[in-house]
Formats: C-alpha cells, sequence, structure tokens
C-alpha cells in the first residue's frame, strides 16, 4: 500500500520544483510565432536575463540543455586544432572537456577529484607552462553538481589577470545561476553557460550563453563558426527567428518569462539570501545526523558548498536505502550521487544528493528534512539527534 497521497516533492538538484505559476503560463494554446504578443515577450527577457547573470553585456538563449550551452559557447570561441584548459573538481568539469574534444579542440585537463575545490597555484602553473600562450580558454566550473563543490570564478580571473594571459575565461553556471551568488561583469568573467531547469525554475529545454565583448572579439576572427550555435545573430537578431536559429521554443519562453518576474519581484540580493538560509538549515541537520553514524558532507568546508546543491556520504547501502525509502514512503525524491563511484558498484550505494534550488521555502525543507529522519528510523541507520531542531533554528534566526 502506498504512502504518498498527496504532492510528491523532487528534491533532486534538477530539474527544480517549478511554480504553478510557470505551469499555468505554458498551458496555452500555440501563438504566432510571427508577430505579436510573443515577440514582444521575448524581447523583455533579455534585459532581465541580464540581470540574474549580473552583466550588462550579451545574452542569447538555444533550443536544448546545459550540453547544447556548452558546445554553443565552445563553437564561437575556438577551433578544432586549438587548445583549451580544463580544471576538473567532480564530474561536470570532464564533461565539457569530453563535448570539447568531440569539436576537435584539444583540453588540458587538471583533474582536483571529487572533494575538493580547484587549487588555483596549479592552475596558475599550468597556464605558466603555456609560453606562447596557445590556450583560447579556461573552462571552468562554477558549482559541481555532482560533487557540491563551489568554486571562486573571480579568484581565477585574478590568475589570469596577474599572468597577463589572454585566455577566456568561461564560467560553467548551470547549477548555479539563481542560487549561488555569481557576479559576471564584476568577477571577470568572459562567457557563462546555464540552463532552465535548475535555478530558473523552468523546465528542461533552454540552454543560455552569456558573453562579454572580449570574447565577442574572439567570436570574430574565428574562421567558421556553426551557423546555429552562431551566437552573433541570436544576440543582435534583425529578425525574430534569429533569437532560436529557427522556430521559438514558444511555451519554454511563456514559462521563463514568468519565472524571471518571479525572480524580479524577489530581487536578485534576496534570491541569494533565502538559498543560503535554506541551505545553512539543511546543513545543521546534516551535522546532528553525522554526530551519530556515517553520514558526512562530501565538501568539509560550508564556504566551499553551494548554495544549491548538498553532496553526502555515508557507508553504502545506507544511501540507496535511505533515497528508496522517502521516495516510495514519503513522497520525497533524493538525488543519486551521481559521479561518485561507477554506477551499480557497491560503492555506489554510499552517495546521495540534495537540491535545494529555485522554488523553494522553509516548508519545503523541512518537510524533506523530516522525511529523512523518518528513513533514518525506520531503516535503523545510526544518526545523530537534534537534527530538526537544529533547521528549524536556522530558520527561525532568518
Amino acid at each position: 500500500m502506498t504512502r504518498t497521497h498527496g504532492r510528491e516533492y523532487l528534491a533532486i538538484p534538477g530539474p527544480s520544483v517549478m511554480p504553478e505559476a510557470v505551469l499555468r503560463a505554458m498551458h496555452r494554446a500555440a501563438p504566432n510565432i510571427y508577430a505579436g504578443e510573443l515577440v514582444e515577450m521575448t524581447h523583455s527577457l533579455i534585459p532581465d536575463l541580464k540581470k540574474v547573470a549580473r552583466t550588462k553585456h550579451h545574452a542569447t538563449f538555444y533550443i536544448g540543455n546545459g550540453h547544447a550551452a556548452w558546445e554553443a559557447a565552445l563553437s564561437n570561441v575556438a577551433a578544432a586544432g586549438e587548445r583549451v584548459l580544463v580544471p576538473a573538481t567532480g564530474r561536470f568539469g570532464h564533461g565539457w572537456a569530453d563535448q570539447a574534444r568531440g569539436l576537435g579542440i584539444e583540453t588540458e585537463v587538471i583533474d582536483f577529484g571529487k572533494s575538493s575545490p580547484v587549487d588555483m597555484n596549479r592552475v596558475a602553473d599550468a597556464l605558466k607552462a603555456d609560453k606562447e600562450k596557445k590556450l583560447k580558454a579556461v573552462l571552468f566550473t562554477h558549482v559541481d553538481t555532482s560533487s557540491s563543490v563551489k568554486n571562486d570564478v573571480k579568484a581565477m580571473r585574478l590568475v589570469l589577470d596577474d599572468l597577463g594571459h589572454p585566455a577566456l575565461l568561461m564560467a560553467d553556471c548551470i547549477a548555479s545561476l539563481g542560487c549561488d551568488r555569481f557576479e559576471m561583469d564584476e568577477w571577470g568573467a568572459d562567457v557563462m553557460v546555464a540552463a532552465s531547469q535548475k535555478g530558473l525554475m523552468t523546465p528542461p529545454g533552454l540552454g543560455f550563453v552569456f558573453f562579454n565583448d572580449r570574447a565577442a572579439e574572439v567570436r570574430s576572427k574565428m574562421a567558421c563558426v556553426s551557423r546555429y550555435w552562431d551566437w552573433v545573430p541570436r544576440s543582435n537578431p534583425t529578425q525574430y527567428f534569429m533569437y532560436s536559429g529557427g522556430t521559438a521554443p514558444t511555451h519554454h519562453l511563456y514559462g521563463l518569462r514568468v519565472a524571471l518576474d518571479m525572480m524580479m519581484e524577489e530581487g536578485m540580493e534576496n534570491v541569494w539570501a533565502r538559498h543560503d538560509r535554506l541551505s545553512r538549515a539543511i546543513w545543521a541537520a546534516v551535522e546532528q545526523w553525522g554526530q551519530g553514524g556515517s553520514l558526512r558532507f562530501n565538501i568539509t568546508d560550508p564556504a566551499l558548498r553551494s548554495r544549491a546543491v548538498t553532496a553526502l556520504r555515508m557507508d553504502a547501502p545506507d544511501a540507496t536505502r535511505l533515497r528508496e525509502w522517502t521516495e516510495s514512503e514519503a513522497g520525497v525524491t533524493l538525488g543519486i550521487g551521481l559521479g561518485m563511484a561507477e554506477p551499480g558498484t557497491p560503492e555506489s550505494h554510499g552517495f546521495f544528493r540534495l537540491g535545494h534550488m529555485g522554488h523553494l521555502n522553509p516548508q519545503m525543507v523541512m518537510g524533506m528534512l523530516g522525511s529523512i529522519e523518518a528513513a533514518f528510523n525506520a531503516l535503523d541507520i545510526p544518526h545523530g539527534s537534534g537534527a530538526l531542531s537544529a533547521a528549524t533554528r536556522v530558520i527561525a534566526a532568518g
């Protein structure tokens, strides 16, 4: 007999919970794609996307996911045979590097493992070794969704500037945009990629590429760029279809408009503060549970953790047992330990993740934490006491 009557809660690190207002906005007949409401509404998205990214430069969108945004960004600044540097922390830096290799771009990967941030000294050494300054870009993951580590984009910019290296700084904010503070212009990112299904609270299907004038100059010297990935017509369209390289993703755009309205009404500073407060509540609970059992953070230093996702470790197979119980008995789906161990191995059952991004409030977080507490008790998994009280104190303190 199922015990999950009522609304289920998807507490994975994307797709995130979609607001009812976003879903209602998308529930409509297909619009005219040549003139009228859709055209004007699409024009209005660009300034607000720039506000979320904290840039005054260029914003483009593509029909696709984060992987599409990776390829779109690369296609505009690096050609086959050219080189990029990839500091990888967790899984997704390796994914972006593989995307580059598929385009014929040579990659130099520095692997920092699955529980550590980028070591700027090692990156600086790699840049110093590039005597002829052939590296076109540094592919830098702001937040790795698998490990939950948050890397310092501003510090990476300072390394490049101190060395006088011309490589573009390209930031992957797919997990972090709209959750963790990100300041594209202030921190000096030349290119940033994101997607719709996480902090932007819209279904999967839109990828975003933001770029500054320095990146635009690099694009202008490219001998050949795919007609579809080319960001030039998308960022300055003379006809409406150029925004999308063809037929617009109409219903996604309607949903995105409402999601951006919600973010603009709340204000980006408040959006970041809300994510910070709810993250700290989750971490307070995890700290208490960990005092009496095997549960522990993948990233031990709170300053290095994302405010969008928390990766956790515990004795196998208890992580899988816990996830299965919360989903079947409480209607709460927790994230798998993506990229932490080979799928299907005994070790893979010792990891899980908590997604806390986008459309989220204290009662949702407390419901998730209460379900996890119930799972610990139902499965006789050793754990410390006082987790829910610790979380409520953080929420009450504001």
